[in-house]
């Protein structure tokens, strides 16, 4: 097999950082690394992400990754935005920054919109669906300007939080955030569009 070169830099928060998990090999990072790596790329990988981050966050993250020249960037946040009450508009405008700005580099960006908060178990039954609703429109709003901006969208948030719903070992003992198992479930979704993001980049070069 022909190994093709991939350098990856992944930006966020906590879930970005990996938070909760056991060993350093459980995080969402290096997980997305080995995916890639069995399918043929030689990763270098940069986690750049810091627990607690919110978006407004990533610009200082993007200065980090901008000298790495990386191929590729999956960007993970939201949680803390929602749960500082930072209002939608502004993180999605934060966001739409990062993205710019990466992609201004060279670099394709995979964006992971803000989980569905709903799910972490000390959230009280009644207040779901509220909560829900307001990741809802912070999902939304992240989606468009990602999309505007030239990124693709890992839309996971249902399906992960289906998973975590049914299964409470996904969440690491905080209650909060994944643990080593959590964070296989979540490289599980997020992971082929990661790989259709670095498929194409290298089909683009192929072709050049």
């Amino acid at each position: 097999m022909v190994r093709t070169a991939l350098r990856l830099a992944v930006l966020g928060d906590s879930l970005a950082f990996g938070t909760g998990a056991a060993r350093l090999s459980d995080a969402l990072g290096p997980r997305l690394a080995r995916a890639l790596s069995d399918d043929g790329f030689d990763v270098d990988l940069h986690v750049l992400a810091v627990p607690g981050a919110v978006s407004a966050d990533l610009a200082a993250q993007v200065r980090r990754a901008l000298p790495l020249a990386a191929d590729l960037a999956v960007v993970v946040v939201g949680a803390n935005d929602l749960a500082r009450f930072v209002p939608a508009q502004q993180a999605a405008a934060a966001l739409s920054a990062a993205v710019t700005a990466l992609r201004a580099a060279g670099t394709d960006v995979v964006v992971v919109p803000a989980p569905d908060m709903s799910m972490v178990p000390f959230v009280p039954p009644a207040l779901r669906p509220l909560v829900r609703g307001a990741c809802g429109v912070l999902q939304q709003r992240q989606a468009e300007v990602a999309l505007a901006g030239g990124a693709s969208v890992a839309a996971v948030a249902a399906e992960v939080a289906r998973a975590f719903v049914t299964d409470p070992a996904f969440f690491s003992g905080d209650r909060f955030h994944p643990s080593s198992a959590g964070y296989g479930r979540i490289a599980e979704a997020v992971g082929p569009y990661v790989l259709t993001a670095a498929r194409a980049r290298r089909d683009d070069d192929a072709a050049a």
